[in-house]
């Protein structure tokens, strides 16, 4: 962002990636929208309710009390008892500066826009689902996800100490310095995410280990 805040990571590892949104603050940062390559992604609402969450098998819109007001099944998906709904293009303005464009399963785009200038991020991506009716408000991520996750806090919280000793060279105990806001909120949403999402107890062990080391 233009006042120095982080707003967009990606963390790509081989044919998998997942793309975090962040808000426009300095702390106690809040995730705006999580993407995954699974197919799987989430975006909240500016005070934090769910506002749209995709799978494989379509997604769905919600309003800022939690009410679904929109549902769409993908194409690719496979048949279903349900009748398939087309989805209309979406735009979502996460905040000043980052917007949301969803046209399709791979047609999905982040766009950054500041000081006159844009970036774009195609985080879309086709991939086909056995279930088409189960459409979930929680995000359920695999394995390899929160792993990337829990990796992707895991360096951020290393950058933030290098810089620590790098600033206050002097300081015997920059060690012991606690991570900023926003990561500790990142942690716990892991955390979260982990405690949510079918995976194993050796897997979930590991990754509370990777964002707690």
């Amino acid at each position: 962002y233009p006042s120095g805040n982080l707003a967009v990571i990606i963390v790509r590892e081989k044919k998998h990636f997942v793309c975090i949104v962040q808000e426009d603050k300095a702390s106690n940062t809040e995730i705006q929208a999580v993407f995954a390559s699974s197919g799987r992604s989430i975006c909240y609402h500016p005070h934090g309710t769910v506002w749209i969450t995709m799978n494989t098998a379509g997604g769905q819109c919600l309003d800022r009390t939690g009410n679904r007001v929109r549902r769409w099944m993908w194409p690719s998906s496979t048949a279903s008892s349900e009748p398939c709904t087309p989805l209309s293009p979406i735009f979502l303005s996460l905040n000043l500066h980052v917007g949301v464009r969803i046209v399709s399963q791979d047609k999905i785009t982040v766009s950054f826009l500041a000081m006159g200038r844009q970036a774009k991020f195609n985080v879309g991506t086709k991939v086909q689902g056995s279930q088409a009716g189960q459409l979930r408000a929680p995000l359920q991520l695999n394995e390899d996800e929160l792993l990337l996750l829990a990796l992707q806090v895991r360096i951020l919280r290393l950058i933030d100490k290098l810089r620590g000793c790098l600033n206050f060279p002097s300081n015997e105990h920059w060690d012991r310095m606690k991570p900023p806001a926003y990561l500790v909120t990142q942690t716990l949403k892991i955390l979260h995410l982990c405690s949510t999402s079918d995976i194993s107890e050796e897997l979930c062990s590991s990754v509370k280990a990777i964002v707690n080391a």
